[in-house]
């Protein structure tokens, strides 16, 4: 069993900053626009000698009813009742606020520990709202600043408390090394499943729905989802992060800084992946930006599979599957074969074939091939269509080998590695993809130039 920790309170307190702080990592989007966060995000964190499972929440708000702050609400209490433990910010620069007396209120109501964070406490300016804190009748506030890390010995001293009480042991904590960890977990953890597309094509509801529950923010608003959100599954055995992520508009669109920052975690999910799954909005049909980031996926190197959304909405549907079969024949030559699943996030239908086409590009991803036995292809493919010769003389093929896989990467030594057109590794991947039955899947070759024995 690992201690849970949740981070509540306002919008615009710091509690994203603190997430940050405590995971080691920059995962969580921080900005000074109220309301940024709006999922719960999920990390490992770690303080001193203790390691814990955390939450950010989004900022609470006195409303119940069925706008989009009242479903972020709803996100922010489950993560209280799954807590052991929640931390409480508030800021006090701006003192105790009415909002803040409501939530305290409920606060005292439950079971769970509570210490609240008197946030921004740096300087001068913080000491009445400091003092205003203890109004709210959850013991001492603690003086804190999350921007600088004051307080935390407090912070530890409750966990290690709750800790003792609880028999709760210590979970693996995230290394500090945000990226460079992130990079080796890629390489030797689960399958890293990230879902990506345009704003409102139901990215949010097809996680729902693969999960069974209402994990993420869902509704009609386009953009609701900002930080890329990950979750832990398990699906026939096999450990998935899934990673939920914002809409990716055309650059030309995206001025706002928010949104800027949301891209970025969006693209950066994309790089640490093992499969994406491209879901389209099956009622618009395939648009030139669905292709951009088909695109940006294959340079990345991932296996793609395209997610067809809102299929039970879709009157001609055999026509609809047909434009986005051609088009992606005529705009991904590079990468022939990719899946594509029509589904129904809001009913359900087609989840277990996109999971089995997943599987598959996973496995065809990882695939490695002998050497002899791409040797013995390239012989074959060279005497059936030979390099064609520069200036007299020509590019002779010695010998390939595959040094990794992730995507399949292989290394081709010529006598003239320059002379050797693009046309003819089109050639070459093409004749490759067909022998050796790779499909969906990036492919790769380096050109290297032979040593003549005779020198």
């Amino acid at each position: 069993m690992t201690l849970t920790v949740a981070i509540v309170g306002r919008p615009n307190v710091g509690k994203s900053t603190l997430f940050n702080r405590l995971t080691g990592r920059r995962t969580a989007l921080v900005d000074d626009t109220p309301g940024v966060t709006r999922d719960r995000r999920e990390g490992e964190g770690r303080l001193f000698d203790l390691t814990f499972r955390l939450f950010d929440t989004a900022g609470l708000e006195d409303v119940d009813d069925d706008s989009l702050e009242a479903r972020m609400r709803r996100q922010s209490e489950i993560a209280i009742e799954q807590a052991d433990v929640v931390l409480m910010m508030l800021d006090a620069r701006a003192g105790v606020t009415a909002t803040d007396e409501i939530f305290a209120d409920k606060l005292r109501r439950g079971d769970k520990p509570v210490l609240v964070l008197a946030n921004k406490c740096e300087g001068q300016a913080g000491q009445a709202g400091l003092a205003e804190a203890f109004t709210l009748g959850l013991g001492n506030p603690v003086a804190f600043s999350a921007e600088h890390g004051i307080g935390l010995e407090e912070v530890h001293e409750l966990l290690s408390e709750v800790t003792r009480a609880t028999g709760y042991g210590d979970a693996p904590a995230a290394g500090a090394d945000g990226d460079a960890d992130e990079e080796a977990a890629a390489d030797t953890g689960p399958l890293r499943l990230a879902i990506v597309g345009r704003p409102n094509a139901g990215k949010s509801t097809l996680v729902n729905r693969l999960l069974g529950e209402e994990r993420l923010l869902t509704g009609p608003e386009a953009g609701i989802t900002r930080d890329s959100i990950a979750v832990d599954w398990v699906y026939k055995d096999r450990e998935i992060k899934l990673v939920d992520t914002a809409g990716l508009r055309r650059k030309a669109r995206v001025d706002e800084k928010l949104e800027k920052l949301a891209v970025a975690d969006a693209l950066r999910a994309v790089q640490f992946a093992h499969v994406v799954v491209l879901v389209i909005d099956g009622e618009q049909g395939l648009d030139k930006q669905d292709l951009t980031i088909a695109n940006q996926t294959i340079q990345e190197g991932r296996a793609l599979v395209i997610a067809l959304n809102k299929w039970d909405a879709i009157g001609d549907r055999e026509a609809a599957r047909t434009v986005v079969s051609d088009r992606l024949t005529r705009s991904l030559p590079q990468v022939k074969g990719v899946p594509v699943v029509p589904v129904s996030g809001l009913k359900g239908t087609g989840m277990e074939k996109l999971l089995d086409q997943v599987m598959r590009v996973y496995d065809l991803w990882n695939r490695k091939f002998a050497t002899p036995d791409l040797n013995q292809w390239l012989g074959e493919v060279e005497a059936a269509n030979p390099p064609p010769s520069v200036g007299g003389k020509r590019c002779r093929l010695k010998y390939i080998s595959q040094p990794k896989a992730r995507p399949p990467t292989f290394v081709l030594f010529c006598s003239r590695p320059k002379d050797l057109s693009d046309a003819y590794l089109r050639y070459l991947e093409n004749e490759l993809r067909h022998d050796f039955d790779l499909p969906a899947v990036p492919v790769r070759f380096q050109l290297k130039k032979s040593k003549n024995p005779y020198a």
